[in-house]
C-alpha cells in the first residue's frame, strides 16, 4: 500500500525536489526540499507570471556529466524499483526550476534607464533577487510565443535560464508542456518552512495579447553558465501502518 500510494502521489499529486544549485538563491537555497504541485495542471491550470515552476530540459540547458553506477544488478534493480516510487531520490531527472517572468505574448525586456528589467513596458519591482544582482548584465528584450513561458533565476549572476539560450527555437523560451508542476512550500530544513508566495508585482501585471512571437534581441553573453539538474527527493508523506495486532479490547 505504501509503495502504491508513493507511487500515485508522486505521478498525479505532489513531488519532493531537492534543490542542488545556487541558481534560485535567495529565495531557495542549496539543499532546500520544495513541494512541487502536479495536481493542477491536469486541470488546465497554466503557470502565472511569479510562479516558481520545476520543468524538463528543452534541451542544451543541463550538466550531462552523470557518474557510472557501481551498484551490482540485483542492488541496481531494487533502486530503480523504489526511485520509480519516488521512495529514493533519483539522480538521473533531467528537470530545472525557475521563476516565470513572461507568458504567451508578453515582451520581456531589459534593462530600462534605471537597470529595471520590464514586462509588457511595465518595470518590475523584483525583490526577490539575490543581494548585489541586477535584473540582468546582459540587455535581451523578447516576445514570448504563446503557448511558452520566459523563465529566469532569481540569483541572475548564475542562472543559465532564458537569457542564455536565445538562440534556440523558442528564443530562450520553454513549452508549456515540459512544465512538471509549481513549487509551492519549502518542506525542509524544518527551519525554513515556508509557502512560496508569487510576487504581486509580477501578477499584478495586466496581460498581453497571444501573439506568435518576434525575433528576439540580445547581446552575446560569453560561456554559458551550467547547472546540475534537479534531484527527485524521497517522498516526505507515506501512510502510516499501525499494527493492531493484540490490542486490547475497548
Amino acid at each position: 500500500m505504501a509503495l502504491l500510494v508513493a507511487l500515485v502521489m508522486k505521478t498525479f499529486l505532489v513531488q519532493v525536489f531537492v534543490i542542488p544549485s545556487g541558481s534560485m538563491e535567495q529565495t531557495i537555497l542549496v539543499g532546500d526540499r520544495v513541494l512541487v504541485d502536479k495536481l493542477t495542471p491536469w486541470f488546465g491550470s497554466e503557470p502565472q507570471r511569479g510562479d516558481v515552476v520545476v520543468f524538463k530540459d528543452p534541451g542544451g540547458w543541463l550538466e550531462h556529466d552523470h557518474k557510472p553506477s557501481d551498484d551490482g544488478a540485483v542492488l541496481g534493480a531494487g533502486k530503480r524499483v523504489l526511485t520509480f516510487v519516488g521512495l529514493l531520490p533519483s539522480e538521473n531527472e533531467q528537470d530545472l526550476i525557475k521563476r516565470v517572468i513572461g507568458v504567451g505574448g508578453d515582451t520581456v525586456e531589459c534593462c530600462d534607464a534605471q537597470g529595471r528589467l520590464s514586462v509588457n513596458g511595465h518595470p518590475v519591482d523584483e525583490s526577490y533577487l539575490a543581494p548585489g544582482n541586477p535584473p540582468s548584465r546582459q540587455p535581451f528584450k523578447v516576445k514570448v510565443p504563446a503557448g511558452r513561458l520566459w523563465v529566469m533565476g532569481d540569483h541572475r549572476d548564475v542562472s543559465a535560464d532564458s537569457r542564455f539560450h536565445m538562440g534556440n527555437p523558442g528564443q530562450g523560451t520553454i513549452p508549456l508542456s515540459g512544465v512538471v508542476g509549481r513549487a509551492f512550500v519549502i518542506a525542509w530544513p524544518l527551519d525554513r518552512f515556508h509557502q512560496l508566495d508569487v510576487p504581486s508585482s509580477l501578477s499584478s501585471l495586466a496581460g498581453a495579447p497571444q501573439a506568435a512571437g518576434t525575433a528576439a534581441e540580445y547581446v552575446g553573453v560569453g560561456p554559458v553558465p551550467m547547472e546540475p539538474p534537479l534531484v527527485m527527493g524521497v517522498l516526505g508523506i507515506l501512510p502510516l501502518v499501525v499494527r493492531r495486532r493484540g490490542r486490547p479490547p475497548e
